[in-house]
């Protein structure tokens, strides 16, 4: 069974210097029914301005990864890490027992576009972590590359949560196929451009909710890119 969730039905706030897209309940926004999906339990789609950003600010028990699609991200942390996400960056924070981050737009004039991924973990009270890769646009063309997963298999940044998390760049006669794990559900999310998934076609911030299917298509796209989760 495939449900699509279009972009406009997600929330949305702007905030000036923000400008968001909540595909579950976050802040504000509530809808009983998109409150997580299994481990996922945030993605956000974050707009900021030049030169603005979330000053210090605490996390606990959550698994944090970021995916930057446009422009560049600083990052600061109470565990002395400080770096500036970009395209092709993934970064996993892991909040554990309690961590203070800001992140901050890297430029003064450009904006930042990013996703903002919160993955629920398996045990709470963990120690706090940190981690970053990097993924070409080869490493993700035309296949689904693993960059986020439980066991860091491939070079991917290891999550301490049931969940797995790959991306892909699909356009023209380019073609991804993805297995799904028995008793496993699948979440894809179009970050840009347009696909085909499993023949139903998505846009940029479309999302697709795949469960009791034995795989998952994605074909005919145009300048897609795609994150897919797999989860419980």
């Amino acid at each position: 069974m495939l449900t699509i969730r279009h972009a406009d039905d997600r929330g949305h706030a702007n905030h000036g210097w923000l400008d968001t897209f909540h595909s579950f309940s976050f802040a504000d926004y509530y809808d009983d029914e998109h409150v997580h999906y299994g481990a996922l339990r945030v993605l956000n789609e974050d707009r900021i301005a030049g030169g603005q950003g979330f000053g210090a600010h605490g996390h606990r028990d959550m698994e944090i990864v970021t995916y930057v699609l446009a422009g560049g991200l600083a990052h600061r942390d109470s565990m002395g890490n400080g770096s500036t996400i970009r395209p092709g960056d993934v970064q996993r924070m892991s909040a554990g027992t309690g961590v203070m981050h800001s992140e901050f737009n890297a430029s003064r004039e450009e904006e930042v576009h990013l996703l903002q991924i919160w993955l629920l973990p398996r045990e709470r009270g963990g120690a706090p972590g940190y981690e970053e890769k990097r993924f070409s646009d080869a490493d993700k063309r035309g296949w689904l590359r693993v960059v986020a997963s439980p066991d860091g298999r491939d070079g991917a940044v290891t999550v301490q949560a049931d969940a797995s998390i790959y991306a892909a760049l699909i356009d023209g006669d380019e073609q991804a196929g993805y297995a799904v794990p028995a008793g496993r559900r699948v979440y894809v999310h179009v970050a840009r451009g347009e696909l085909e998934v499993n023949g139903e076609r998505l846009g940029a911030g479309d999302a697709a909710m795949i469960e009791a299917e034995e795989a998952v298509t994605l074909a005919n796209g145009r300048e897609a890119e795609v994150l897919l989760f797999d989860v419980a």
